[in-house]
């Protein structure tokens, strides 16, 4: 007798991303996401924006999610939704969607955290790693260091004490007059720099904990005085002052991994989050586990960034172990892992 599929429909709408995606048995097959380009104009993401572009957007991305997987409504078996952490505003339009189509279709719900699912992002193609293993997982909101035991049990070994390393990229940026998101370009521009031509400062925090406001303010005292000396300093440096700041944090964080490594005497690394795509961080870290002999797993680019794939990923594992949430379940923009 041929086993009933298990289709679950997740949501994601942490913050300026609206996506859906469609897991069966495990395995993605359909994942639709529609950015919102409106926040460029602030150089940043406005909360009220984000919002209602996803009341706008949601109801089409998921249809559009259904008829890619060639599934309809009824042949669903659960909702899940992200839970947090994100902007409040936007984790409501997902989760008020998700609660009314289960309560609809008397099918479970399933309340998702985004950190998890960036991690559990690394099982969405092969190869995946093997328990337990150590995960970076950096966005813009979230710089952290956790012990992965298994699909639902993770554990938080550090954490930054202030801005997350993909913020420090984008304040960097929005410095040198780039245009929202800046990270991306610092890391484009800083393939054709030279990352020892300028030196910063670095600020070390006890443990595994980071920090990165103080380079932040060391790079802006570094831009004014030069740009005193020569107004056309940045232009005239840029994929040199690119290529040195994006070295330096990645310094800091391939320092806090090799002590994390050592800590807990795992031999795997993984990377999650939306700042996973910088591709200079992805060849160091590269490089770094060949050097240490360590196995290192980094998911496709289209699943560092946020995406409903990773939530329906981590939702599988949960049906699986029959963890559903109800109406009352709240989200909650500042949940702990």
């Amino acid at each position: 007798m041929q086993q009933k599929n298990i289709n679950i429909l997740a949501i994601e709408s942490s913050c300026d991303e609206t996506a859906a995606a469609i897991i069966c048995n495990g395995k993605i097959i359909s994942n639709v996401i529609a950015s919102q380009s409106i926040h460029q104009l602030y150089g940043g993401v406005v909360p009220e924006l984000a919002s209602r572009a996803h009341q706008q957007k949601i109801i089409p991305v998921v249809n559009q999610a259904l008829a890619d997987a060639n599934l309809s409504k009824a042949e669903l078996d659960a909702i899940a939704f992200t839970q947090g952490p994100g902007l409040l505003g936007a984790l409501l339009v997902g989760a008020c969607f998700a609660k009314a189509l289960a309560l609809g279709l008397g099918i479970p719900l399933i309340a998702v955290h985004h950190m998890q699912a960036h991690i559990l992002a690394n099982f969405i193609e092969e190869p995946q790693p093997s328990f337990p293993f150590l995960c970076l997982t950096i966005s813009g909101g979230h710089t952290q260091l956790i012990l992965v035991n298994n699909y639902t049990s993770m554990q938080l070994l550090g954490e930054t004490q202030d801005d997350a390393v993909g913020e420090a990229f984008d304040k960097i940026a929005k410095i040198m007059d780039f245009s929202y998101p800046g990270g991306p370009l610092i890391d484009h521009y800083a393939q054709y720099g030279n990352p020892k031509k300028f030196d910063f400062p670095t600020t070390t925090m006890p443990g595994l904990d980071f920090s990165f406001s103080g380079i932040k303010t060391a790079f802006l005292y570094f831009v004014r005085k030069n740009m005193q000396k020569n107004p056309k300093f940045i232009i005239e440096n840029q994929a040199d002052i690119c290529a040195s700041i994006q070295h330096t944090l990645i310094q800091m964080l391939l320092t806090k991994v090799k002590a994390a490594m050592a800590q807990t005497g795992v031999n795997t690394l993984a990377l999650a989050g939306g700042v996973a795509a910088n591709q200079g961080l992805r060849k160091a870290l590269t490089q770094l586990a060949e050097k240490e002999s360590w196995q290192l797993f980094i998911p496709a680019v289209a699943y560092c960034t946020d995406n409903a794939a990773m939530v329906a990923m981590a939702a599988h594992y949960q049906y699986l172990n029959q963890e559903f949430a109800n109406l009352k379940t709240n989200v909650s923009p500042s949940i702990s892992i």
